[in-house]
């Protein structure tokens, strides 16, 4: 399962209500750490997508929920479970560090 796109307008479906977690990546296409784990999530969603959603978010086309959520370095991975946000990863790690900390999250 690859990584999905979430919007302002998508947030509370694909996100909020979702039935199961959801780690949403605030990124920017500027941003050079982002580019870098990008590859990494894509794996990621791939390997554990029967147990998470892994979404991406774009600051800049999508400025609500990430000034809602105080986003303010990214890139930030925030784990959402039952509407929730349960964990906050700012900045970026490698694959190995990125999976467990997911893993050990959901």
């Amino acid at each position: 399962m690859s990584t999905v796109n979430v919007t302002d307008e998508s947030f509370k479906a694909d996100v909020l209500e979702s039935d199961k977690p959801v780690l949403v990546d605030f990124w920017a296409e500027w941003c050079g750490p982002c580019k870098m784990i990008a590859p990494a999530l894509e794996e990621i969603s791939n390997e554990l997508g029967e147990k998470v959603t892994i979404a991406k978010m774009d600051i800049m086309e999508n400025t609500g929920i990430p000034a809602e959520m105080g986003v303010q370095s990214i890139p930030l991975m925030v784990l959402f479970k039952n509407g929730e946000a349960v964990a906050r990863k700012v900045g970026a790690a490698p694959k190995s560090q990125l999976k467990d900390w997911i893993e050990s999250e959901i």
